[in-house]
């Protein structure tokens, strides 16, 4: 009887374990190990907290650079960063600190910083602007801040030309709001009108940031990170109010992106202050550069209201995978998680296993998401009441604690890095990729 074609397989080259398996084959990589740094790797990153809106009638600069003691401890700081296992950081430039008047800026804090990023062989996304302008600027309703904000980005783009990432604006809708909505930061107003003007400026000052930032540098990727809300509103009848706000949560990003705006968002922009030659010079196109869109989800960003009034939390009633998908359908762009957190300490290793079944879960069902983001690297202040007072509060909710000792979330989140480190940005992307080196990944994560 002739032999099986199995046999002749198995007396030429073996049992399986087969010369060329290691390439991606049945015997590939499965994505494990800490990352490599390789342009191809999913980007696990963390963010080192460093918000500075001004309170109290502009009295008040909250700066939580200052409050956390990083200006001090910087190098330990990073070595952190490091010690997890991270290639990737969002990190901030105190825009307000820098840049002291038109064409004057003060680098000294930034140069230290950033040459030990280098060192360390890290991967920053810098934040340029993180919820607050110099004080010779005023505030978000000066009209100038494109102008300066674009000198500003150039600026930087000049100073670290090894710079690719960049977040030129964090969180334009929450800036807008909690600065001309809600009253709490900045210039503290609570007018439709006062909201708008600093929308469009804030938006303006985005894209010119962007453009200057690709001017020295083209190939820039941009990670615009923006907050992830919904209202759910248990009424038999919805408000318009509640309609409306959950409406305005994609403003910023229609603005950045040229959208095309809801109807009831754009009637609402057009009476309170945005011309028609504004909204046609938004939606002439996309900002230069690579774009990746950043969803920030914390529990407390969904909320229910009752028929009474009252708000109750919404924690993961859609959750991160829903609403990001939301976002993506609306603006196709690939996606990172760009912060998440909670301010339960006994809560967030399970909220960090939560976030990163989600992101799994959207990667398998066809959402290019790139990276995963644990905000922040050490522990806040404050963030329980927006920074609304100064009362020096500690949020539990850092990879570290403020004395830098690691938290148990810290320890998830570096078996989480061992586990995954490795998995590509996209399912199989290393094909896409023009080098001598073999694949190294077969796996879908």
């Amino acid at each position: 009887m002739a032999k099986s074609f199995l046999t002749h397989i198995k007396d030429n080259f073996g049992d399986g374990l087969y010369e060329g398996d290691e390439y991606g084959g049945a015997a590939g990589h499965d994505g494990s190990g800490l990352p490599t740094g390789n342009a191809g790797n999913f980007m696990f990153a963390t963010g080192i907290e460093c918000s500075y809106p001004t309170i109290a009638g502009g009295t008040i600069r909250r700066d939580l650079l200052a409050e956390t003691d990083h200006y001090a401890r910087y190098k330990e700081d990073l070595a952190l960063v490091k010690e997890l296992g991270l290639k990737v950081l969002r990190y901030n430039l105190p825009y307000y600190l820098i840049h002291q008047a038109p064409g004057r800026f003060d680098w000294e804090f930034a140069d230290k910083a950033m040459a030990e990023i280098k060192r360390l062989g890290i991967t920053p996304i810098l934040d340029l602007m993180h919820f607050g302008v110099p004080d010779w600027i005023g505030n978000f309703q000066n009209p100038e801040l494109p102008v300066h904000f674009a000198e500003y980005c150039g600026a930087v783009a000049r100073r670290y030309p090894w710079v690719r990432f960049y977040t030129p604006v964090n969180e334009i809708y929450v800036t807008a709001r909690a600065s001309a909505k809600d009253g709490i930061w900045n210039e503290q107003l609570k007018d439709d009108r006062a909201f708008i003007t600093a929308m469009k400026h804030i938006a303006a000052a985005s894209i010119m940031g962007n453009q200057q930032i690709a001017k020295y540098r083209p190939d820039c990727v941009i990670v615009q990170s923006e907050s992830a809300e919904y209202v759910h509103e248990m009424r038999a009848v919805p408000t318009p109010e509640i309609c409306l706000l959950n409406k305005l949560r994609f403003l910023s990003l229609d603005l950045l992106y040229a959208h095309p705006i809801d109807s009831e968002v754009l009637i609402y922009c057009l009476d309170n202050g945005l011309t028609r030659q504004e909204l046609d010079w938004f939606m002439a196109g996309e900002p230069p550069g690579y774009q990746i869109m950043g969803n920030d989800y914390y529990g407390r960003n969904e909320r229910i209201i009752k028929p009474n009034g009252d708000w109750c939390a919404a924690e993961d009633v859609l959750g991160w995978y829903t609403m990001t998908r939301q976002y993506y359908e609306r603006y196709r762009k690939p996606v990172m998680h760009t912060e998440t957190n909670t301010f339960n300490a006994k809560d967030a290793e399970c909220w960090l296993w939560k976030q990163w079944v989600n992101v799994q879960r959207i990667r398998q069902d066809g959402v290019p998401v790139v990276g995963f983001t644990w905000y922040s690297l050490l522990d806040q202040l404050d963030w329980d009441i927006s920074l609304a007072e100064k009362r020096l509060a500690v949020n539990a909710c850092g990879l570290y604690d403020l004395d830098r000792k690691i938290r148990p979330v810290g320890e998830s989140y570096k078996m989480m890095i061992r586990e995954f480190g490795q998995i590509t940005i996209m399912p199989h992307g290393e094909m896409f990729e023009f080098t001598t080196r073999p694949a190294t990944l077969k796996v879908e994560k």
